[in-house]
């Protein structure tokens, strides 16, 4: 296990070092984006627009932040804690091609993102439940929200991180899922106690 500060945008030759188990710490632009945000993405690239951020060698945060305005109208961050990101599965390959190369949430992902993590050279990192208080500690500012007609958890905030972490490695660029091993093990616990009766 290694610890790595990586410094946004990243390219392959960076997300290729780190391995399941590995700690990650952010410096640099870190987009929030759930269920809406991967919708109105998607609209504007099927429509030849470009997206409202640029997030090629960046990295999104399946996350719903609390955001509150200073005196002077500007927002930051209070706290913020990873959303479940099996939810945006179905968005996996297309986040590949807009060169995404990191993906931060919770609960782990399927299939599809296992093959686009091997395909565009990207990782997953498990963002600790809980912690939204620690990670808050991590944004040092953010600009005007994207699509905040659609809530504030729901918008896209681009946020500037430092240090922000410590995020786990757990679906790497080279096949390994921390999530296959667990349910391995599960499997076979349970054929073991089968066995035995």
């Amino acid at each position: 296990m290694a610890t790595y500060e990586l410094n946004l945008p990243v390219d392959d030759a960076e997300v290729e070092k780190l391995k399941v188990g590995d700690i990650v710490y952010l410096n640099g632009l870190v987009c929030t984006a759930r269920d809406i945000a991967h919708l109105k993405m998607r609209e504007l690239v099927n429509n030849n627009q470009p997206l409202p951020e640029n997030i090629k060698g960046g990295a999104i945060f399946h996350a719903g932040p609390v955001m509150k305005k200073d005196e002077n109208g500007k927002w930051y961050l209070s706290v913020i804690g990873p959303t479940t990101s099996i939810r945006m599965e179905p968005h996996a390959d297309f986040i590949g091609q807009q060169g995404v190369k990191v993906i931060i949430g919770k609960g782990g992902m399927g299939k599809d993102t296992k093959e686009a993590l091997q395909k565009y050279k990207q990782v997953y990192l498990q963002a600790c439940p809980g912690c939204a208080v620690v990670l808050a500690e991590g944004i040092v500012g953010s600009k005007e929200p994207h699509w905040f007609e659609a809530g504030m958890p729901e918008a896209m905030w681009p946020l500037t991180a430092k240090h922000f972490g410590p995020f786990l490695v757990t679906m790497d660029s080279h096949g390994g899922s921390r999530y296959d091993d667990v349910q391995k093990n599960a499997q076979r616990i349970a054929k073991e106690i089968m066995d035995s009766k």
